[in-house]
């Protein structure tokens, strides 16, 4: 069952800028000029979500969130309020689960036995937090600080394609990103799976409850 620190469902957000894998061969680099706004409607109406390089690997892999609803602000501040929805089981069934954040000793230890296998290697990211020792990072194999456990992700390793009836909800930023958004999208998604920011934004301010 659902719970405040728990969900079912997992979300991918879109984001403005460059990828952040950032790499020149990354299969995304084509959207770079476009807005957060303009690649969920290219999402959409391709019914794929394309797999992205990741940082620090490369390996190519689609992104989710399972961020519990009450830090949701405080993720779209990073990323950008809009997103695409689905259930765990549907993300399962294509491949996907959580990521795995590996100490970078682990990750080091592994490297030098030769290399992860290949289904493997799209869900690892290093994990280096703030709080490691001093004795690593004096290593010559530390990287900084590197902690996204906060956002409880998921991935598939390949691009994610989808029908309409998958879709669990879609998160738009405002009710003016609902007036311009495509009649014919509304229509096949379902206009009772629309979450708007603003809403949630405005509950906060009567009613904060959440700290973020």
């Amino acid at each position: 069952m659902n719970r405040p620190d728990f969900s079912d469902f997992l979300v991918h957000f879109t984001t403005n800028g460059n990828p952040k894998g950032g790499s020149k061969d990354n299969p995304v680099g084509d959207i770079s000029d476009m807005s957060a706004y303009d690649r969920l409607i290219s999402i959409l109406n391709e019914k794929t979500i394309r797999a992205s390089s990741m940082p620090w690997t490369g390996a190519k892999a689609v992104c989710f969130t399972e961020c519990p609803w009450a830090s949701l602000l405080a993720h779209t501040e990073v990323y950008s309020p809009y997103g695409i929805g689905f259930s765990k089981r549907i993300v399962f069934s294509k491949h996907g689960g959580p990521a795995i954040y590996m100490r970078t000793d682990l990750f080091r230890r592994q490297k030098k036995k030769g290399a992860f296998d290949e289904f493997v290697w799209p869900f690892i990211t290093p994990f280096s937090p703030s709080y490691r020792p001093y004795a690593m990072r004096k290593t010559a194999y530390d990287i900084g600080e590197c902690d996204y456990t906060h956002e409880r992700e998921w991935r598939t390793p390949d691009s994610f394609q989808f029908k309409y009836k998958d879709i669990a909800f879609i998160i738009l930023d405002s009710h003016s990103d609902m007036e311009i958004f495509p009649d014919e999208l509304k229509e096949s998604i379902g206009r009772d799976k629309f979450i708007l920011m603003d809403n949630y934004k405005l509950i906060e301010s009567l009613w904060p409850v959440h700290k973020y």
